[in-house]
């Protein structure tokens, strides 16, 4: 399997604490079949603002030492992006990263609050050929209230990430409903982990895989967990 969201770069923001706890979790992801990982730190304007090129060399540094220990782990980079209306010039000025260094790039939307900007971030970025990736909707007040809006989002041309947690009711029990929602009616092109910490999600994926499974199947499993993923790191198109 291939994770396209996470946040394990150490001391960045609310994700791991230090390298041991990264390590960890690398292990965990490994011990449960992963074998790519995208690290996708945050970046809020105005609030937690991530260096790009801090993320690149914490990267390399990461990568180095899983090679040292053994861990048969591919890294590479990217960031979790909150939406703004500044984010075509954070693009330019090359603040923020794709995914992998690809045309895919990872949107957080407001967990609480009105979508903004979204029309506008979409139109913009599809005049710089990228694609927007957007992160946890079940977790979206506004998808909670209205799942069918997800649609109206992949018309726009949106890719949906959905979270392994979800499912096990991490987000609660209204978040649990409108992931199995979005997967019934497929909705959704990616499931990633969106881990924090070892002694986490990575344990529980797993348990996660087969409530997932039955309500998708085994080809579409591998779909959201390896081919569309697989098609991010090549840079190739998704239908």
């Amino acid at each position: 399997m291939i994770d396209i969201h996470t946040h394990l770069i150490p001391n960045v923001d609310d994700g791991a604490k230090n390298f041991d706890i990264a390590f960890r979790a690398f292990e965990e992801a490994v011990d449960v079949g992963f074998t790519d990982i995208v690290l996708t730190s945050h970046y809020i304007s105005n609030s937690v603002e991530t260096d790009s090129n801090k993320l690149v060399l914490e990267k390399e540094k990461l990568q180095k030492e899983i090679k040292d220990k053994n861990i048969n782990l591919k890294l590479y980079t990217g960031m979790e992006i909150y939406i703004s209306d500044d984010l075509p010039k954070l693009i330019d000025e090359k603040k923020v990263l794709t995914l992998a260094d690809s045309k895919y790039i990872l949107i957080e939307l407001p967990i609480n609050n009105k979508i903004y900007f979204l029309d506008y971030i979409i139109g913009s970025l599809r005049e710089k050929s990228l694609k927007i990736i957007l992160a946890h909707p079940e977790r979206y007040l506004v998808v909670k209230e209205n799942p069918d809006i997800v649609e109206e989002f992949i018309e726009k041309g949106c890719l949906i990430q959905c979270n392994f947690g979800s499912i096990l009711g991490y987000y609660g029990k209204e978040a649990k409903k409108t992931v199995k929602y979005l997967l019934k009616n497929d909705l959704v092109h990616f499931l990633a982990s969106d881990c924090h910490s070892d002694n986490g999600i990575y344990l529980k994926i797993p348990k996660a895989l087969k409530k997932i499974e039955k309500i998708v199947g085994n080809d579409k499993m591998y779909e959201l967990t390896v081919e569309n993923q697989k098609k991010i790191l090549e840079n190739k198109e998704i239908e």
